[in-house]
């Protein structure tokens, strides 16, 4: 399938590791010019640097003092922005229970989950509607719509982010800016499988092996397995593309079939 997407310039949030490395990877390989948006770097990010035509900006993408950073410094190198992918995000389980999650605990798990969305949304939506059509695909989660106590606060901030996802289609579809959602479930990522990560966490308080863990995440789901971040990545990239240029306002799941219910 040809995506046209050569020649457009991408800025892609949280983009050193994980799902954020993996779409950044994909756009660069589509041709894409892409402002690649992250709190530290890593050596995979700099690589691709090197090998695309990449810049990477350096800055708390959680503020939006470093949100408008990020995008000032796509516009002045690329001279405009044609997709916004929001993919800053975190995780921290709450293995102590609801009453155990302090105001700072709601605070961060918002800041991060969706008002990173939010800041880098604002600084970015006037490029957009000037270089119409034009896209913005932010990662959500299952855990939008499969609430889970264990994580109750990043739960309730994807809701959220789904929410304002689908409320900004609304306001900026006439205005040629098509805005979606995806929502993995359990993807192979150190957010999931690094030293600290969900399943080691969980696997910590619980007293269990971490790959038991892991193995139950996605026990009894349709494909028994994790997402792989260049699955999410392939994702984006079609939802970003004119080729599913009537598709706005949708939340698209990749999770194995996780979610069962219509």
């Amino acid at each position: 399938m040809k995506l046209d997407l050569t020649g457009r310039t991408a800025v892609v949030t949280g983009a050193s590791r994980g799902i954020g490395l993996e779409i950044a990877r994909a756009l660069v390989r589509e041709g894409v010019r892409v402002a690649a948006g992250a709190r530290s770097g890593s050596a995979d990010l700099d690589a691709l640097a090197d090998e695309g035509d990449v810049i990477v900006v350096l800055d708390d993408l959680t503020t939006a003092e470093g949100s408008r950073t990020l995008v000032d410094q796509a516009v002045e190198r690329f001279g405009g922005i044609d997709l916004l992918v929001n993919n800053v995000g975190g995780v921290r389980p709450r293995t102590e229970g609801f009453v155990e999650v302090s105001d700072a605990d709601w605070q961060w798990a918002l800041e991060v989950n969706l008002l990173s969305a939010v800041r880098a949304t604002r600084a970015a939506v006037p490029h957009l509607v000037r270089s119409a059509p034009s896209s913005i695909v932010t990662v959500c989660s299952v855990n939008a719509t499969l609430p889970d106590p264990g994580v109750i606060d990043y739960s309730a901030a994807k809701a959220a982010l789904r929410s304002f996802s689908k409320s900004l289609s609304k306001e900026l579809g006439p205005s040629g800016v098509r805005v979606n959602t995806v929502s993995p479930g359990p993807v192979e990522t150190a957010l999931w499988l690094g030293p600290g990560g969900v399943a080691d966490t969980i696997g910590q308080a619980n007293g269990a092996d971490p790959a038991s863990v892991q193995a139950a995440a996605v026990a009894g789901t349709p494909t028994n397995r994790f997402t792989h971040p260049s699955e999410v990545a392939s994702l984006v990239l079609l939802l970003a593309s004119e080729t599913a240029g009537n598709i706005t306002g949708a939340d698209v799941l990749i999770d194995g079939g996780m979610v069962s219910t219509m």
